[in-house]
């Protein structure tokens, strides 16, 4: 039977606090929404998987989502009011893709073990609906004005998780008949008659909702089993002397001015510095090393090409850079009205969120060969993390 797979990532995450929702904050260098889709993505039996965003969360998507060149993930759908209408949109979403099950995944799970997503997809083979469930354990207590007031029969009572199974037209008529908001997806199939199979569920597959919550996720992620994270900083200087022109390019954005900046490239002195940066985290040697300017291709090359192969090589080697931090040193131009482009243009060519790039400036108080106008000169450092 062909089955697919929906991510329900429009939330907020307001009981986490914090301006960034949940599931872009990093987890072990990697944000929660990456691991929860890379789990999904882990299921061989899913031939399409599509993503529930929020609409202001388009450009967090594309750098969460940024090394997962899977053919199986489809386009970001863009979500409803409440989780209900956003799944009814996902849903409608992979309807031309005409699966025959659907496995619906909360994106604050990031830790499915694959055999509990394989179980629910192997219980759809003779049940309509199926979700993974842990019973519980714990004594069971009804409070009233902060004191015990009655005992709770914990006996057939199970802490539901997801992902949550379905026959996928089943679970699509359902959504179409349901009214409003609902507890989750089993809420729905159950108003619509569904009968629905408990499999069990595993305790890493845990909800990531509080602070204590996303603390223990960060100790799972980093090593809880013995190994630790790597975490690796680079620093990277360079320099570049004003010459003939009308305009610089600083951090991939071109300024207009009275003169240009000289170097066998582009001269982009800010992204020089970052690939230097990111390099000497991962000692790798330096720009020089991986682009010699004794080598005419790349006589006038676009610094992005240097700062793109050093993150992809970060990658390659399993680092997320999770913060770079560029100050430029110069009298003139002004960086400050370009301080946000140059931060999306770093972002953009490192995969990562404009909330991990800092672009700065200063001057050297009119001393040295910056203080006479002379040249621009940069300093960068990288932040690089591996769980």
């Amino acid at each position: 039977m062909r089955a697919a797979g929906l991510i329900v990532a429009a939330g907020r995450g307001e009981r986490l606090g914090g301006t960034v929702p949940k599931q872009y904050l990093p987890v072990g260098g990697r944000t929660i929404l990456h691991r929860s889709l890379a789990a999904l993505l882990a299921l061989d039996e899913l031939e399409a998987i599509a993503v529930v965003i929020h609409p202001d969360d388009r450009a967090r998507y594309a750098a969460a989502v940024a090394g997962l060149d899977d053919p199986r993930l489809l386009a970001p759908v863009i979500g409803g009011a409440d989780r209900a209408a956003s799944v009814r949109a996902g849903l409608e979403a992979l309807a031309p893709v005409a699966p025959e099950r659907i496995l619906i995944h909360d994106a604050a799970r990031p830790f499915l073990p694959r055999a509990v997503g394989e179980a629910v997809l192997a219980a759809l083979e003779s049940a309509p609906a199926a979700f993974p469930a842990l019973p519980v354990v714990d004594a069971l207590w009804r409070a009233e004005a902060g004191h015990a007031a009655a005992h709770v029969p914990r006996e057939a009572l199970w802490r539901a998780q997801t992902p949550q199974g379905f026959r996928f037209d089943a679970i699509l008529a359902a959504h179409r008949a349901h009214p409003g908001a609902a507890l989750d997806d089993v809420a729905v199939a159950r108003a619509a008659g569904l009968a629905i199979r408990v499999v069990p569920g595993d305790e890493a597959n845990f909800k990531i909702t509080t602070p204590d919550d996303l603390a223990r996720a960060e100790g799972l992620a980093s090593g809880a089993k013995g190994r630790p994270m790597d975490i690796r900083t680079g620093n990277g200087f360079d320099v570049h002397a004003f010459g003939p022109g009308e305009a610089v390019t600083l951090c991939g954005v071109r300024l207009p001015f009275d003169r240009g900046l000289v170097g066998h490239s582009d001269a982009d002195v800010g992204m020089h510095a970052l690939t230097d940066a990111i390099l000497g985290a991962l000692a790798e040697g330096d720009i020089g090393r991986w682009f010699p300017p004794s080598d005419p291709q790349w006589k006038g090359a676009a610094s992005e090409i240097f700062l793109k192969a050093a993150a992809d090589r970060a990658a390659e080697r399993g680092f997320a850079l999770t913060h770079c931090d560029v100050t430029l040193i110069c009298e003139a131009p002004k960086i400050g009205p370009h301080a946000a482009a140059m931060r999306a243009e770093i972002a953009r060519i490192c995969g990562i969120e404009p909330e991990r790039v800092s672009v700065k400036a200063t001057t050297s108080e009119r001393l040295g060969f910056t203080g006479r106008g002379e040249g621009i000169a940069a300093i960068a450092t990288a932040t690089l993390v591996k769980s």
